[in-house]
């Protein structure tokens, strides 16, 4: 019986990762083998990166509320209980975006929660 191999569906796969390591640098953008390792590394990285994101953007959200929550006098801890005490369920993002972009609604805010 003749050996059998599916030449279409292997070429297709290295294909795909080649691709994926399009820009790299000397072999690892044109040797399967070392192609494969970095792209599947580089793959790692990025759902790790994508996790990372999530914290990044909620520590900058949660330093512009201090920043203008201390500019009314307030810190930011005493600033979220009161809000928690008062039930306003306003998330960080929003929060932020009212400290940055309607400095004066969030006056208003803190203001109310005073």
């Amino acid at each position: 019986m003749p050996r059998s191999v599916n030449a279409v569906a292997s070429h297709r796969r290295r294909k795909k990762i080649l691709k994926q390591a399009k820009g790299f640098y000397g072999k690892r953008k044109n040797v399967y083998t070392v192609a494969k390792n970095v792209v599947e590394k580089g793959l790692g990285y990025k759902y790790v990166g994508r996790k990372l994101k999530k914290r990044d953007y909620r520590s900058l959200w949660i330093a512009r509320i201090n920043a203008a929550c201390r500019e009314e006098g307030i810190s930011y801890s005493q600033f979220m209980g009161k809000l928690a005490a008062k039930n306003i369920d306003l998330n960080r993002k929003v929060l932020a975006d009212l400290a940055m972009n309607e400095p004066v609604s969030f006056k208003a805010l803190v203001a109310e929660v005073k």
